[in-house]
């Protein structure tokens, strides 16, 4: 009876494969729904297209690195960790390499190789795939779970839901698995847009559009109470700021957008202030004559130049003798604190992850199944948990999509 229970799971993202394939390789009857025309289709963009597997830190740091619910995901992360998911794949001969900050790569920088491997693992689990097909409702009927998709209807004996979340719809994350989990009697915590872009108040921003920045120092604070502090790398946009470094600092002000928040970069965080000032007095020395719009090159990217002269009221057309102390420690200042004001996160659309989903109170986390209706399962980011950038959103698809396939 039990070899031939079939097991439906809506989403073929990284989530709802791993769940497929882990049940197949249990003897059920596996069928994978997937709306777009291939699988891992948000898997594909991830890491700027080379996909970031996983994170190589010690299990126990992930939990560091998750911003909310992150005692939910014990059960998980012990059951199925970076290393396992690491030997899942090289079983199946993917070669993958670790980068700063203990990123995983796959060793060609192909997001596309990661996704064959996956398919394999599915193939070899005997599972069902079904593209191109979009559920419209669930319902559950007589210890049944009945779905419609595309006027067709399928009925399985257990059902998971891997839909992802909201972001980047253009990849199919519409949303769709917190409909439907409604629909089945589930509570959706608030969405938000999270690992997102930020706008910013300054206009002059829109001239250094493109920009990118390395090794430079983000920190935003209110009322004087830090809330951020990170270094790396940064690039600016038409709107605002971008990057790694804001894509983390997003998910720490969710929580404090009531009030007025200041973004300030640091372009020289390895350089004190006297350290710096001797710099700047040592250029000014080079560059005598000139005007101190020619005279910065030597300090700064060309672009950011006029903006920091700008801020710090200085007339371009000053030859550098002509640079009083004052406006010297206002160009120090403005270089060791480039000051913006929080404006908003962009759309959830833009953002990597979508927080909020599915509660977890209602998700039993040694098993992923429902508390609300036996057979139903949650994996992945439909579930109200998300953490940083680094490979960690990831691995809790991999890591709850196990317990789902194992327990479903």
């Amino acid at each position: 009876m039990d070899e031939k229970e079939k097991i439906g799971i809506i989403g073929a993202g990284p989530a709802g494969i791993i769940a497929a394939g882990i049940a197949g390789s249990r003897g059920k009857d596996v069928t994978l729904i997937e709306k777009n025309e291939r699988i891992g289709k948000k898997l594909f963009i991830t890491g700027k297209g080379r996909c970031n597997i996983t994170n190589n830190s010690p299990i126990e740091d992930f939990f560091d690195n998750v911003m909310k619910n992150k005692n939910f995901l014990y059960s998980s992360f012990y059951s199925f960790s970076n290393i396992d998911i690491l030997d899942l794949l090289h079983s199946y001969g993917l070669k993958t390499k670790v980068e700063r900050g203990n990123r995983v790569f796959p060793e060609s920088d192909k997001s596309s190789d990661v996704i064959k491997t996956l398919q394999k693992f599915l193939n070899s689990n005997n599972v069902n795939l079904i593209l191109n097909t979009n559920i419209t409702s669930i319902y559950y009927d007589d210890s049944k779970f009945v779905v419609i998709a595309n006027e067709d209807k399928m009925v399985f004996d257990k059902l998971i839901i891997a839909t992802g979340g909201a972001s980047y719809p253009g990849t199919g994350s519409t949303g769709d698995g917190y409909k439907l989990s409604k629909r089945l009697g589930h509570n959706i915590t608030e969405l938000k847009p999270s690992l997102v872009p930020i706008e910013v108040n300054e206009d002059w921003v829109k001239d250094l559009q493109g920009l990118s920045l390395k090794n430079v120092n983000i920190s935003a604070y209110t009322k004087n109470k830090p809330l951020y502090n990170e270094f790396g790398e940064m690039v600016f946009t038409h709107y605002g700021i971008s990057g790694p470094i804001v894509l983390s600092m997003s998910n720490y002000l969710h929580n404090y957008t009531n009030g007025k928040i200041n973004l300030q970069i640091d372009l020289k965080p390895a350089l004190d202030e006297k350290t710096l000032d001797e710099r700047i007095l040592r250029d000014f020395q080079i560059y005598n004559n000139k005007y101190i719009r020619n005279a910065l090159d030597d300090l700064l990217p060309q672009r950011l130049i006029p903006i920091i002269i700008f801020l710090s009221d200085i007339d371009p057309e000053k030859t550098v003798n002509q640079v009083t102390k004052e406006e010297r420690i206002r160009l120090l200042n403005n270089i060791k604190g480039l000051t913006f004001t929080f404006k908003s996160f962009r759309p959830i659309e833009e953002a990597i992850i979508t927080s909020g989903g599915v509660s977890t109170k209602e998700i039993n986390p040694s098993t992923m199944e429902s508390k609300l209706i036996e057979g139903l399962y949650f994996a992945g980011e439909v579930i109200d948990v998300d953490a940083l950038t680094g490979g960690y959103n990831l691995q809790i698809a991999y890591s709850t999509g196990y317990l789902a396939g194992m327990n479903v």
